[in-house]
């Protein structure tokens, strides 16, 4: 009886409550409300009871001008560690407040586990300190290690920790040199080699220009932060509580989190020398590495293959079963992709779905953002000026719209928020400009730079990076404004961004300009605003956000290191075909993935066979496999004689086994770049799933270009057992310039799918899409 009479208590008590936010017109609010946590960044020096304040006057803005609704949504102020917080808000009011300035995010109550800072989640691997990919057992990345060709490392960052790591493996025959601040002892579990090499850097030292700002460890110790960055990428111990200045705080870990580390410091303040290159592959061979990483290469367009460095190394490394990842470069232009040699991995850069991103309030209220990774803001509004109005001296206001040095007028420019202009691709060159203007006196600056608008920069004053469309919405505001003025705000963290991942406009792209029948890059990965370890010898900073190449490339290493630890025996070809036929060419809303800056849809030649797919490489189901012998053969199809063959070979190889073209090699990709009116090329696979299973051919052909492929249905009846097959190639409209399809091999269970590039020779216009 009670307990019915409570029943219609509490029926009454919610229909009332209904009939309650239907007067007051809050239905939605009573219905969809829920907790989120808005993070407003680092507490600084305001006052606690300060911050309470704040807090309440922004939730009582948010809900219209209640102070009494703000105080029911109100749970928790966070006011003394840092700054925010925690508040029943609706998804619009959550939106709204991401943008507010000062707010760093907006996130909603969710259960937590310890993850990563972000890229290593977005490509779909989960877990902390294992790496797990569901399905497999990776634990014997502790037999795997991976040699790094770099700027040496940071031994004590947490990255690099061995806490629970078994003893070296018996193989390992590496070593670790002592140098200044570093020794042998130095070395751990983890890091389990280090050597340093300068021979190289010391005979060029005097001959190139002398700006060294960073102390300069003559040992394997790190003062540069690039090569701490790129090996707690691929193979970084789970950190707690990474973070760069609160901004993308989280768990962080690296690909390979237990796979060990051997370090080759090659790289100094002026750059990579050959002979220190070449001289730690040879010892990177001796010493036992199963897979070598280099985010360095030569610049475009690159040189014969014997003749540069690591195309040599990696020749000789992939010939003894090591798998060699390079980056792409960063040059951003088509053709522009260099460590071109068939025998590497060459990985271009994209985007996450995560910004860090300043808002720009100009006038009375007109909001743009910018991306940054400035922590510091303007107080309030203040005068804006294009840096052109701002010349000096003898600098044109063209040259001075650059923010050229000493090119700015002090007295115009102090106490003012500076619009310059950008054309370089450097990190460094976009930092410089901010203490440009600094030091002229600016307080701000908006940098116009279309083709790196992505790129977040720690500049030095409060500033943004936007893009040329945004630049000129700025400058018309500005133009039609007798007294223009501009507010920055300090960087935030905003998750979510979209589409992602995106191709960045600094990645290099193909065609290969030094062979074109093989396709360059290989597989794009993320490359933007990667956080990882850093030295502190280089601005005392623990942890960094750096962009580029050189970031895309330590991810693929980690996978490699993951497979190495499933499938010790696979090659690495094998290796690199399971990457390549695994990867995907659509984003994370199964739309085709895009190339900044202009948005078009992407190709092979911005990423290869496109967007790593870690879940899936351990399960190719076919591989296109490649032996020495066949690299031998391509030298041969692109004019190497017997002669220079046995000079790099130093065996008896002949040329009697070529190709007709270098588009013979077997390689997960195929690519044609003079078809006159037919072509055909065969390809042959390797079973390495189920051992009964047949394959589907599924063809998407470039326009204009009939594509056939011979037997059409393959049947295997035994693991390892290989299919020849034949893909033809005729022209039917010749298209304009370079023309992309796809060839899928599709069974029950797998879908094994390489990159067609198809140009016809009657095209007029070679790199055109």
């Amino acid at each position: 009886m009670a307990s019915s009479r409570n029943t219609t208590i509490t029926a009454i008590r919610i229909l009332y409550l209904l009939l309650l936010c239907v007067l007051q017109a809050q239905v939605r609010l009573c219905f969809a409300a829920k907790v989120y946590v808005v993070y407003m960044g680092s507490r600084g020096t305001d006052d606690p009871d300060e911050i309470l304040r704040q807090n309440h006057q922004i939730l009582t803005d948010i809900h219209g001008g209640s102070g009494e609704k703000a105080e029911e949504s109100h749970l928790y102020s966070y006011r003394h560690g840092f700054r925010g917080f925690a508040a029943k808000l609706t998804e619009d009011q959550a939106s709204e407040m991401a943008k507010m300035p000062g707010v760093v995010s907006v996130f909603p109550n969710e259960r937590r586990k310890l993850h990563t800072t972000h890229s290593w989640d977005f490509m779909g691997l989960v877990g902390e300190e294992t790496m797990e990919i569901p399905g497999y057992s990776t634990k014997n990345q502790v037999n795997v290690v991976i040699g790094f060709i770099d700027t040496g490392i940071w031994p004590e960052s947490p990255s690099f920790s061995d806490e629970h790591m078994p003893p070296v493996p018996a193989k390992w025959k590496g070593k670790c040199e002592s140098g200044e601040a570093f020794n042998a002892s130095t070395c751990n579990r983890k890091i389990i080699g280090a050597r340093y090499y300068m021979h190289g850097y010391e005979a060029e030292k005097e001959e190139v220009e002398e700006s060294v700002k960073t102390v300069s460890f003559k040992s394997p110790r790190d003062s540069s932060g690039h090569g701490s960055h790129t090996a707690s990428t691929a193979a970084g111990r789970y950190v707690t509580n990474m973070n760069y200045d609160g901004l993308a705080t989280g768990g962080a870990r690296g690909g390979a989190p237990m796979a060990r580390i051997a370090v080759y410091k090659t790289c100094w303040d002026s750059g990579c020398y050959d002979v220190d290159l070449l001289a730690a592959f040879d010892d990177a061979i001796r010493d036992g590495v199963d897979v070598l990483s280099l985010s360095l290469g030569p610049a475009s367009p690159q040189g014969d293959y014997f003749s540069d460095a690591i195309s040599i190394g990696s020749f000789h490394a992939s010939s003894r079963g090591i798998v060699v990842v390079s980056s792409a470069g960063n040059e951003g232009s088509r053709g522009s992709a260099t460590n071109l040699a068939p025998w590497m991995i060459t990985v271009a850069a994209s985007s996450t779905d995560r910004d860090f991103t300043s808002n720009i309030i100009l006038g009375y209220g007109i909001n743009f953002t910018g991306e940054s990774l400035s922590l510091l803001q303007m107080n309030a509004s203040t005068r804006i000026i294009s840096a052109s109005e701002a010349y000096a001296g003898y600098f044109t206001p063209y040259q001075s719209s650059y923010c050229l040095e000493s090119s700015l007028n002090s007295t115009k420019s102090r106490g003012k928020v500076l619009v310059c202009q950008h054309a370089e691709s450097s990190t460094e060159s976009k930092l410089a400009k901010s203490k440009i203007v600094q030091a002229a006196g600016g307080v701000g600056m908006i940098l116009v730079d279309e083709a790196d608008k992505d790129v977040a920069i720690p500049f030095v004053i409060p500033a943004a990076v936007v893009g040329k469309r945004t630049g000129n919405k700025i400058l018309s505001y500005m133009n039609r404004t007798r007294k223009a003025t501009s507010r920055i705000f300090s960087a935030k963290t905003v998750l979510g961004s979209q589409p992602a991942p995106k191709i960045t406009a600094f990645s290099s792209k193909g065609p290969n300009a030094l062979t074109p029948e093989i396709l360059k890059p290989d597989i794009t990965a993320p490359g933007l605003n990667i956080l990882a370890a850093w030295s502190p010898a280089n601005g005392k900073m623990h942890s960094n956000i750096l962009s580029g190449t050189s970031m895309a490339c330590p991810h693929v290493t980690g996978i490699v290191a993951l497979i190495k630890a499933v499938y010790p025996s696979w090659s690495p070809s094998t290796i690199k075909s399971a990457i390549m036929t695994t990867a995907t060419v659509m984003d994370k809303n199964r739309k085709p993935i895009i190339v900044n800056p202009e948005g078009r849809r992407g190709n092979a030649f911005d990423y290869g066979a496109g967007f790593v797919n870690p879940r899936r490489v351990l399960d190719p189901g076919l591989i296109y496999d490649t032996q020495t012998t066949d690299y031998k053969a391509f030298l041969c199809s692109i004019g190497y004689t017997e002669k220079s063959l046995h000079l790099i070979t130093r065996d008896n190889s002949t040329c009697d086994q070529t190709f007709a073209t270098a588009t013979g090699l077997n390689y997960p990709s195929i690519t044609v770049p003079n078809l006159k009116n037919y072509f055909s090329v065969m390809r042959t696979v390797t079973n390495v799933g189920e051992p009964n299973s047949t394959y589907k051919a599924v063809i998407s052909s470039p326009v204009g270009i009939n594509v056939t492929v011979v037997p059409r249905l393959l049947l295997f009846s035994s693991y390892g057992q290989k299919i020849d097959f034949t893909v033809s190639f005729k022209v039917e409209a010749p298209p304009e310039g370079y023309g992309f399809g796809l060839l899928t091999w599709r069974s029950r269970k797998s879908r094994v799918t390489i990159p067609l590039v198809v140009r016809s020779a009657h095209s007029t216009l070679g790199l055109l899409s």
